[in-house]
């Protein structure tokens, strides 16, 4: 049965989907099958894989739930890249988000798609957006462990903070099984004395209790350039 990570930040601009394509395609070069999910209106991991004309996303996909209308194909909606598998978004993904607010108890329409792929992949990655909302709601019901990414600037340990205390409410009320993989920090620039300082709060802060990844991405042009 495949694990379901949610990427999740607080703050937009730290390189999240650019890092969710990535680690794509480097649990695809270790041999493992995935599926990566974009679940950002921005639609910015869609551009990342090249998709054109998107027909049907998984805004359109929650919908068909919410609705309670059957899933069209699932060649319809899982777009093929070099290997791995995913599923586009859309700017009407922002009206599924709407929707997600008025309805009671939608907090798992995501899982419901989520869950019949489990077995076809060793990992279901789910890209997310900056916020706090529904749809990050419904990642983590869906997800099985988030990664949590941190850009050390100011303000980042009160996000992350929030971002912590989310995860345990989300755990407690909705989805007993999920739990945090580890803390990743992005755009590091280790030349500054901020980076420095930042980094050093959140490992004496965390450490002991939720992991912090070795790996560090740092602030360079060639990260972005690894998308093409």
């Amino acid at each position: 049965m495949g694990k379901i990570i949610m990427i999740g930040e607080m703050k937009g601009g730290v390189g999240k989907s650019v890092t969710a394509f990535n680690l794509t395609y480097s649990l695809h070069k270790r041999g493992k099958k995935v599926l990566t999910v974009d679940l950002d209106p921005q639609s910015n991991l869609t551009t990342c894989f090249g998709a054109g004309d998107v027909e049907v996303s998984i805004g359109d996909l929650m919908m068909n739930v919410i609705e309670e209308e059957e899933l069209p194909e699932r060649e319809e909606y899982i777009w093929k890249r070099n290997g791995v598998d995913f599923i586009p978004s859309s700017i009407g993904l922002s009206a599924v988000e709407a929707k997600l607010r008025l309805e009671m108890g939608t907090e798992k329409m995501l899982a419901a798609i989520l869950e019949p792929l489990r077995d076809e992949y060793d990992f279901i990655l789910i890209d997310t957006s900056p916020s706090l909302g529904a749809l990050n709601i419904n990642a983590m019901a869906a997800a099985d462990e988030v990664i949590v990414m941190v850009n050390p600037q100011l303000l980042a340990m009160m996000g992350l903070q929030d971002f912590q205390r989310t995860v345990k409410k989300i755990k407690s009320r909705i989805n007993e099984k999920l739990d945090v993989a580890g803390i990743l920090l992005t755009m590091c620039d280790a030349r500054t004395i901020l980076c420095k300082t930042i980094t050093e709060q959140v490992t004496e802060t965390f450490q002991g209790q939720i992991r912090i990844f070795k790996s560090k991405i740092p602030h360079t042009v060639k990260v972005g350039e690894s998308v093409y």
